[in-house]
């Protein structure tokens, strides 16, 4: 990753920013879901959407009819956010409370996939990483699918992480003070599938049946 301008410096606590991608990549390998912002008729839009990383970029899919996919197709900028959060951070005063979290912000702009490989790729790519060892697993994707689906590639270029961890930072004058301190965890886990009416009497497929076991 490359510094390559002023808005990927953080105005608060530039220390805990990094440019590297050992420290860039993991974060979006692990969330699932990132924030799309950007402007339109001078109006601020923000949209969750899954995504998935591939290399030095990051895909995207959505329908071709989308307002949202045919806007970005436009290669208007855009700043798509992405947050782990790890624990709370319990602090002996309400104003040094904070949180344990890691974070990655992207300026870039849209590119629509074309190539025909690619595009089935990233498919893959998305299915696999949300419900791992899936794709193999379903009924093929249709050629009528692929039409109807557009998939908007975003370069890491200008990206950056910005990690919190550790203990609560309490003033020296607090430090002594007969009150509790320190972290509660937070955990995100994926819990046992439950089957829908149609599916109770057919067996959980050996890439789902480890989930919520352990």
């Amino acid at each position: 990753m490359k510094k390559t301008t002023n808005h990927l410096i953080p105005s608060r606590v530039a220390k805990r920013a990094s440019f590297d991608a050992e420290n860039i990549y993991p974060i979006l390998d692990e969330a699932l879901f990132c924030t799309i912002s950007y402007a339109m008729n001078n109006k601020p839009y923000s949209i969750p959407t899954s995504f998935v990383r591939y290399g030095d970029k990051i895909y995207i899919h959505g329908s071709v009819g989308s307002h949202f996919i045919r806007e970005l197709d436009k290669g208007i900028p855009v700043c798509i956010t992405v947050m782990l959060t790890d624990a709370l951070v319990v602090a002996k005063s309400a104003l040094s409370h904070s949180v344990n979290y890691r974070s990655v912000v992207i300026f870039a702009t849209g590119e629509k996939i074309e190539n025909e490989k690619e595009k089935l790729e990233s498919f893959e790519w998305l299915i696999d990483k949300v419900v791992p060892g899936s794709w193999n697993y379903l009924r093929p994707i249709t050629e009528s699918e692929i039409r109807r689906t557009a998939v908007l590639a975003f370069n890491l270029a200008e990206a950056s992480a910005k990690i919190r961890e550790g203990m609560p930072n309490d003033d020296a004058k607090d430090k002594l003070l007969p009150i509790w301190s320190g972290i509660i965890p937070l955990q995100t886990s994926r819990l046992q599938p439950i089957a829908d009416e149609i599916s109770q009497q057919i067996p959980v497929p050996d890439h789902l049946s480890h989930i919520g076991n352990s």
